[in-house]
């Protein structure tokens, strides 16, 4: 939808600086060790592939990928991978992937992010219903955008949305790494990679006050340790999203 933000984008244009505050290269090791737990090829395991250039544009070291891959069959065993749900400011639904070593301690704490902002945790399912898993990426857009489109649909793009000098455009989660790799062939420049969960239905956030309440909510769930990906299904107008600081 033009003109509207949605995880995605309100990620993007208010990125927290991981790097800064330490835990990027942590969060991108724990999520190598465990797409490598699937196998430690990287041309056989595409959730392996993407994890490693995710990691390279974030410009974590070679030896820190290897030694994460090599982890795979060690330390990732003792990590638990939990999805947890809840309703943050504004009542948007929120899902949070996390890895854990200890789900008691984990569980508690992000039990108090959704405290803190008057929201609460949900039970199985009283958010993972409204969601679907999709194949996601940003695709810069050429100087002939109408043509690009076309391919893209062609390509096998189920979605996509028009965010300025990108497409964020969705596939099916099992023909992510078949997709990405025919429109690498085809020249398009693929700035990111992921499975998401794409919101079956939006909450509109119309005020400045609640926008700047779920800004402020992501920023601190996504710098939590243990916290890999959050997805929520905020629908902020760009306009509003200007007004945040």
């Amino acid at each position: 939808m033009s003109g509207h933000s949605h995880f995605a984008t309100i990620k993007r244009q208010k990125a927290t600086n991981d790097a800064a505050k330490g835990n990027l290269f942590s969060k991108l090791a724990r999520a190598i060790m465990i797409a490598a737990k699937s196998g430690g090829d990287p041309d056989m395991n595409f959730k392996l592939r993407f994890e490693i250039d995710k990691a390279r544009a974030a410009s974590m070291p070679k030896e820190n990928i290897d030694r994460a891959i090599a982890k795979a069959t060690t330390e990732a065993a003792n990590l638990e991978e939990i999805m947890y749900e809840g309703f943050g400011p504004g009542g948007i639904g929120v899902l949070i992937e996390v890895l854990s070593d200890n789900k008691n301690r984990t569980a508690q704490e992000i039990k108090n992010l959704f405290d803190r902002v008057g929201g609460s945790m949900g039970g199985p399912n009283s958010v993972a219903f409204n969601f679907e898993s999709k194949g996601f990426m940003v695709i810069k857009k050429t100087d002939d955008p109408d043509t690009e489109m076309l391919e893209l649909i062609d390509a096998g793009v189920e979605d996509m949305e028009d965010v300025g000098s990108e497409f964020e455009v969705y596939v099916a989660p099992d023909k992510l790494g078949q997709i990405h790799k025919a429109l690498v062939a085809k020249g398009f420049e693929v700035k990111e990679t992921e499975l998401q969960m794409k919101p079956k239905n939006f909450v509109a956030i119309s005020d400045a006050a609640t926008a700047a309440k779920v800004v402020k909510f992501i920023e601190e769930v996504e710098s939590h340790d243990d916290v890999q990906k959050m997805f929520t299904n905020a629908d902020i107008p760009d306009a509003l999203m200007e007004t945040v600081a």
